[in-house]
């Protein structure tokens, strides 16, 4: 059965979407299958992925309005054993609809049940609030990953989003974790920056990923690309940051995985 994983934060600009991308991206080049689930009514993680979402007629709008069920919606992507459940910005109506519906928390819970058994993890890129559409991926997730950005306002809402975790532990999913922290945007050049880093490493502890994310402008050319990293640019410090970060995650999960042996062989396989 698959771990299911919530990569939320409410605050925007944080790395969530290239967290999503990358993560899934390395999991499935360490031989895992892996399922994204973009829940994020911008569909960042479906175009950075190289999905058209302008006119799709299946994807994780249809599955919560239950126009479809999950599995007719999973596209595969340009990365072995890396799939996708695409979005667009037809789901930003999908909260106005959930609300009338009966165990409205639950929907998406509901949605991914048939698809556990076909995946080793599944990824929800979470939209940048606490509404209806991350509740519904919290109550789904066996943990939340927190992408914090390594700036100064990056504690800024940040014991709004753990009272929420709190509260759907406690009433929705007594067996949600925190996963961990990890610090993305990262420059340790900068005073200010680490002195964020050390206070959320006073907050969060050992929950705090030791892999930190750089600033790394292929990072963002990327996604324009519709690529993760691996495929784009495999030597760059954002791809290596992911690959070791993907390994640490890995490692915490107790999940043997054998090392990429071949890096440019990564890049091939977008070509």
């Amino acid at each position: 059965m698959s771990k299911i994983v919530a990569i939320a934060n409410q605050k925007g600009g944080v790395g969530k979407t290239t967290t999503t991308i990358n993560l899934g991206a390395y999991l499935a080049a360490f031989g895992k299958k892996v399922l994204l689930v973009d829940i994020d009514p911008q569909g960042s993680t479906t175009s950075g992925l190289g999905v058209e979402k302008r006119n799709l007629m299946h994807s994780i709008y249809s599955v919560l309005v239950g126009d479809d069920d999950a599995k007719s919606c999973v596209r595969h992507t340009g990365v072995e054993n890396l799939d996708i459940i695409p979005s667009n910005i037809d789901l930003s109506g999908a909260e106005i609809e959930l609300v009338s519906m009966e165990n409205r928390e639950k929907v998406l819970k509901h949605a991914l049940e048939a698809l556990r058994n076909d995946y080793d993890y599944i990824l929800i890129d979470c939209p940048p609030s606490l509404a209806l559409l991350t509740v519904n991926a919290i109550t789904v997730a066996d943990s939340i990953l927190i992408p914090i950005q390594g700036e100064f306002f990056a504690l800024e809402g940040l014991s709004q989003l753990m009272n929420t975790i709190k509260l759907a532990k406690k009433y929705l999913n007594p067996a949600l974790d925190v996963e961990g922290v990890v610090l993305t945007m990262f420059d340790g050049r900068s005073n200010i920056v680490n002195s964020v880093a050390d206070e959320i490493l006073k907050v969060f502890g050992r929950k705090v990923f030791s892999t930190r994310i750089p600033r790394n402008i292929r990072l963002v050319e990327s996604t324009s690309y519709g690529l993760p990293i691996m495929q784009y640019d495999p030597r760059s410090t954002g791809a290596t940051a992911y690959c070791t970060f993907t390994e640490e995650f890995l490692r915490r999960n107790n999940d043997e995985f054998k090392p990429i042996e071949n890096v440019a062989a990564l890049k091939k396989q977008a070509q």
